[in-house]
């Protein structure tokens, strides 16, 4: 039996196309800018994003960082969300290698900041204070339930923060399961935000590697910030010809993820020892807790699904998440069900 693996989606493996892709990659110096299906891969990630130009970066948090860094000196402020990927799980980089001042605002649960909040955070100009320079959104937003902010929202932050004389990145790295639940384009997601990274190795499949969007002069500086951070890559056409596998042939397939979501949901939500949190999933991913008379925690009802060859998401002593892809199909997501329900049997005393 195969591991049903809904820790995330960044467990995905590159499809058949995506490997015989890489083995024909015509490939060159990147570095150099030399490298033919990096600039391709470049060129169509920017057009997806309705930007001018793309930078190939081995991840998305050196996308967000290098980001960060381009639209903000030493000493200056980031409007940015307290449960931001960027906050939480990228190392403290842009404080540690930028010397970028964080100002952390509440998230809402749809994964918005209250525009009041943000307009209240930008600084006067004030020598005590540090220089307010950029904001950023994430979308979709991962700790909030993998909900997809609008278009419409983004484009007030846009106008706020540029009223203000201030940037805004946009950390997409499922942006395009945000477009995709929406019906709408990436581009139309993306184009209040002077930047905008979105991921190849999550939902997409690819198997290394993101790109940061903007203008022809940001890609610029950001291109030398990568150098800088270590992200110059050789022959990288290998790893980018997977990325235009990905952009050409997994987006739309993402629907199919979002549908399991809510049919492995709903599966779990019949056993009475596990509560799903509301509106959830909204894309492609199930954010449930234990019920409080339920004797155990998540990790011992994790440690029982793996030897079922379950594996799921921790992100709380008695929380989890689950993630679906493109390597879970229907008979997956039944045996995960199947899975839960022996599970509750075995921990939970009659």
């Amino acid at each position: 039996m195969n591991w049903i693996d809904l820790r995330s989606d960044t467990v995905t493996q590159p499809t058949k196309a995506m490997r015989q892709a890489m083995a024909k990659a015509e490939v060159g110096d990147d570095v150099y800018g030399e490298d033919p299906t990096v600039n391709k891969l470049q060129e169509m990630g920017a057009e997806k994003m309705g930007k001018e130009a793309g930078l190939y970066v081995p991840s998305g948090t050196m996308g967000n960082l290098a980001a960060v860094l381009a639209h903000c000196g030493r000493g200056d402020e980031v409007i940015l969300g307290n449960k931001a990927h960027t906050f939480l799980y990228e190392g403290g980089g842009v404080s540690a290698l930028g010397g970028v001042h964080s100002c952390q605002l509440p998230n809402q649960p749809d994964g918005t900041l209250r525009l009041e909040d943000i307009r209240a955070a930008i600084r006067s100009n004030d020598a005590h204070q540090p220089v307010s320079r950029l904001v950023c959104l994430e979308n979709t937003h991962n700790r909030c339930g993998g909900v997809a902010l609008t278009a419409d929202y983004t484009r007030q932050v846009g106008k706020l923060a540029h009223e203000r004389g201030l940037s805004l990145h946009l950390d997409g790295a499922r942006i395009f399961n945000a477009a995709v639940a929406q019906g709408v384009n990436a581009a139309e997601l993306a184009a209040p935000a002077d930047s905008v990274t979105f991921c190849l190795s999550k939902g997409l499949s690819a198997p290394v590697g993101s790109v940061l969007c903007g203008s022809a002069e940001f890609i610029q500086k950001a291109h030398r910030i990568r150098k800088q951070l270590g992200g110059g890559m050789r022959q990288a056409g290998i790893l980018a010809a997977a990325g235009i596998v990905a952009l050409e042939t997994m987006v739309d397939r993402l629907a199919e993820d979002h549908k399991r979501a809510r049919y492995l949901a709903q599966g779990l939500s019949f056993l009475p020892w596990l509560v799903l949190e509301q509106g959830t999933p909204y894309t492609n991913m199930i954010f449930m807790s234990l019920a409080e008379d339920f004797p155990k925690d998540a990790k011992q009802v994790a440690d029982v699904l793996c030897e079922k060859k379950v594996r799921v998401g921790l992100v709380g002593e008695r929380r989890f998440r689950l993630v679906l892809h493109c390597w879970i199909d229907d008979a997956a997501a039944d045996k995960a069900i199947v899975a839960f329900q022996e599970v509750g049997m075995k921990l939970k005393p009659a």
